[in-house]
């Protein structure tokens, strides 16, 4: 065994802490940097400024640089991907020395995360293995700077043993602030404990088209429930002092026709949808969560690649949004700028746009030598001024110092990680995830929760008994997995209930995904299987029937033409419902589906959107009663892809339709945005507004929500806000505030909100971002169509004019119909057309 292997194995058996007395009979080849207080990182026997941790991070930050070489400075532009990816050992060894690391790294990617790997069986093993990593960089390394361990985290943790958690798509649907921020807190703990320092996460993509393959990774259509639930997951993650490393910047999640990789170019929207839409979750979690780390984007923008643009991410993302981490590249993005956008005529050149621009850090998953090899040349040539390069490295330095690398490099904790991964704390919040997701989307005569007289229950279908719809992707990769099929098993083994499964037909048929295009008649084997459901559910008191979406259908590339239920389960679905007997459709989904033949005739439609690992139990709980579904839709679900796009919030007769008349077509949605059922009802009232007339625009806004039938369950309060009168068009309806409300029968709540000037921003013909004086609407409802009460308040600006409303508030199907009948929008007055 190399002898550097041995040294690191052996100092491995006890951790580091700065203010340890290290004896000697532990073999540390650098053991006197350590010092009680302090670490002489560059090995100079004295403390110098970086090393000081009274010092500020500005004077530590400018120190080190004055000290560094441009080798050890282009270095800290990189990142090196772990082990089975570029690393080929999970420890250092001697050749370590000689490879380019010899001078450090920015970052080390995904290292020791998925493979299961000897001698790193347990997250105690886990830590063990990053510290001994990280030692390499603070005792081989000249200036002894520390490497910030990155990995994903989207669905908890991108590691083994973290806790599994629903995809970004299900915490949307959840509506749940405090939920986003425990889940940030679980992965930024999980994080800390093993020796990550930085998460990739959360993405704030705002997804526009529902074709879109990532859609299951976007939070939601729209930017405020992204922005809210983003800022929160960030803070929690940041709590740890772990970043928080958001993606993608920016307008990634309205790519042309939904496509992916080649075809992420030029989102075709306009200047002022990119500030509404897509900038605008971005901007919340650097000013309001303090991110110090982003992704930026594949795509390009009005013909400026994002890798290369010095308007987004130095304009926008410093000066505008106050960024003050360090950027990382999409894999490929820096690439991109010769050899597909063609705005550089070679790699090297491309080097020097994405530095100038601000970039800072080139990550993919391959060697990043040639890159930085780059920037030293453009350094000694001349192209590249040093005064650029100092800036970069700088922003990264103030990461690594904020996330207290320089004071204590050795981030995991070897003797508790067992202890805090996936412990029953973490495990609980990661259910709750999974229970507050699921959206109930049609109830037919109260079949659901199931009652009592319910004695053989039949399970079917392609997501009944599978773990296909937990990606590892971007995620844990060994958790407990629990089905629809189990978690319904366990509970009514208790309850002597019987349950039988069969598979009904796959996910997908032979020869997906052409057969979206050319459908493919059902097989032998398919017919036999979809018989043998029809015999279970003839058999059977009710069926569940588990549908939808697994990882053939939906994630990374797997943008889809068409938004049908996949292969032939229609057809199950269809042969099951024609026996008569109650079916209870479960839909698993990363995408809104156009599942209209299930919502005409099955009795009741739950929805959960990539539900997690535990999502079966949670599925289960729903069906037998033991959790009252409260979750809301985080998408607009059309009835066909023809109808796209169809999204919110929208201008002014965006989303209608013609509803009679030769020009009439589909008609209407399947589920508006904000829309989910429950096992109870709810009543609102008393909306008050503390500030009728404001200068500012920072107003008071308050309702009363009462449970009023008979059992507990949870309403999310949505409120929507509208520009009654602009100098621009504005968004019909804007969501500004939603509170998850638990309430218990017959319990009332009073529902609080507060507006304020960003709020109701407009960008004005002159490209200014204003907030007009004039009267604006409030809204609040159940979603974004079921409005229960309206009021306005009035922006006075100067205060010398006086305001009255001038708007009446039409009921969404008349102004439908108002839309397209003029003798009908009569009936309403002269002031509707406000």
């Amino acid at each position: 065994m190399r002898k550097l292997l041995l040294l690191l194995f052996i100092s491995a058996a006890n951790i580091y802490n700065a203010e340890a007395q290290l004896t000697s009979e532990q073999i540390y080849p650098h053991k006197n940097i350590y010092h009680k207080g302090w670490i002489d990182f560059n090995k100079n026997g004295k403390k110098d400024i970086y090393e000081d941790p009274s010092q500020s991070i500005e004077s530590r930050v400018k120190d080190l640089i004055s000290q560094m070489t441009l080798e050890e400075k282009s270095c800290q532009l990189a990142t090196y991907y772990g082990y089975k990816k570029c690393l080929k050992d999970y420890l250092p060894t001697e050749e370590w020395k000689n490879m380019i690391i010899k001078d450090g790294i920015c970052n080390i990617d995904e290292h020791i995360s998925q493979r299961p790997i000897k001698g790193n069986a347990t997250p105690n093993m886990m830590a063990k293995t990053i510290r001994e990593t990280q030692r390499f960089f603070v005792e081989y390394t000249r200036l002894g700077i520390p490497v910030d361990f990155t990995n994903e985290g989207i669905r908890g943790l991108a590691s083994r043993h973290a806790t599994s958690f629903p995809s970004m798509n299900a915490l949307g649907c959840t509506w749940d602030k405090e939920l986003a921020y425990l889940q940030g807190c679980v992965q930024g703990a999980e994080a800390r404990v093993l020796g990550y320092t930085n998460i990739y996460a959360p993405i704030l993509d705002v997804a526009r088209d529902q074709r879109w393959g990532r859609f299951e990774g976007s939070i939601a259509e729209d930017p405020y429930l992204v922005a809210r639930l983003g800022v929160e997951m960030s803070k929690g993650i940041q709590s740890h002092k772990v970043v928080s490393s958001p993606k993608h910047f920016v307008g990634y999640g309205d790519c042309k026709a939904a496509r992916q990789y080649f075809s992420r170019t030029d989102p075709h929207i306009t200047p002022s949808e990119m500030y509404y839409i897509h900038e605008y979750p971005f901007r919340k979690v650097f000013k309001e969560a303090g991110a110090l780390g982003v992704m930026c984007a594949l795509n390009d923008y009005n013909g400026d690649p994002l890798a290369g643009s010095y308007e987004f991410l130095t304009n926008k993302l410093r000066k505008e949004m106050g960024f003050k981490g360090y950027v990382v590249s999409d894999s490929y993005a820096i690439e991109r700028l010769s050899n597909f956008y063609y705005v550089c005529e070679d790699l090297e050149e491309a080097t020097l746009k994405a530095l100038q621009a601000g970039l800072n850090v080139r990550t993919r998953f391959d060697k990043p030598d040639i890159y930085i090899n780059h920037i030293r040349t453009l350094v000694r040539e001349g192209r590249l001024s040093i005064d650029r390069v100092n800036e970069l490295v700088s922003e990264v330095l103030y990461v690594k110092f904020w996330i207290g690398l320089f004071d204590q490099p050795y981030a995991g904790d070897i003797n508790n990680a067992d202890n805090i991964l996936k412990n029953k704390e973490h495990m609980d919040i990661a259910l709750r995830a999974s229970q507050e997701c699921l959206v109930l989307l049609k109830n037919n005569n109260n079949t659901l929760p199931l009652s009592s007289d319910v004695k053989k229950i039949a399970v079917i279908g392609p997501n009944a008994h599978t773990c296909n719809y937990v990606p590892t992707h971007y995620g844990p990769t060994d958790y407990k997995f629990i089905s629809v099929y189990d978690g319904l098993r366990e509970i009514c083994e208790k309850k002597n209930i019987e349950v039988n499964y069969t598979l009904g037909i796959d996910l997908i048929n032979e020869g997906w995904p052409e057969t979206e295009i050319f459908p493919a008649k059902l097989t032998d084997d398919e017919e036999k299987s979809i018989a043998e459901a029809v015999k279970l559910t003839k058999e059977s008191d009710v069926t569940v029937l588990v549908l939808g979406d697994g990882i053939n259908t939906s994630g990374e590339s797997r943008t889809r033409s068409s938004l049908d239920l996949p292969g032939h389960q229609e057809d199950l679905l269809k042969a099951v419902i024609e026996t008569g007997k109650p079916i209870i459709v479960v839909l698993i989904w990363g995408r809104p589906v156009t599942i209209n033949y299930a919502d005409r005739y099955a009795q009741a439609i739950l929805a959960a959107p990539y539900p997690g690992a535990q999502g079966g139990k949670a599925i289960a709980q729903a069906i037998m009663g033991e959790y009252n579904p409260g979750g809301k839709l985080n998408s607009t679900w059309p009835r066909s892809v023809g109808q796209l796009p169809f999204n919110v919030p929208c201008k002014p007769g965006a989303n209608d339709e013609p509803n009679e008349g030769p020009y009439s077509s589909v008609k209407g949605l399947l589920y508006c945005f904000g829309f989910g059922l429950s096992y109870t009802t709810f009543e609102y009232s008393d909306l008050k507004i503390d500030s009728i007339y404001t200068k500012t625009g920072n107003v008071g806004v308050s309702c009363s929500v009462t449970n009023s039938g008979k059992v507990a369950g949870d309403e999310i309060v949505q409120m929507y806000i509208n520009d009654v009168i602009s100098s621009t068009t504005a968004y019909e309806k804007v969501l500004r505030g939603f509170e998850r409300v638990h309430l218990e029968p017959g319990e009332t709540k009073t529902v609080t909100f507060r507006i304020v000037p960003d709020d109701l921003i407009l960008v004005n013909l002159k490209n200014e971002k204003v907030v007009e004086p004039g009267e604006f609407s409030v809204m609040i409802g159940a979603s974004i169509e079921d409005i229960k009460l309206v009021e306005s308040f009035f922006v006075t600006g100067d205060g010398k004019q006086v305001y009255k409303k001038k708007t009446k508030v039409v009921p969404q199907d008349t102004y439908k119909l108002m839309m397209y009948d003029p003798d009908k929008r009569k009936r309403w007055g002269k002031n509707t057309d406000s």
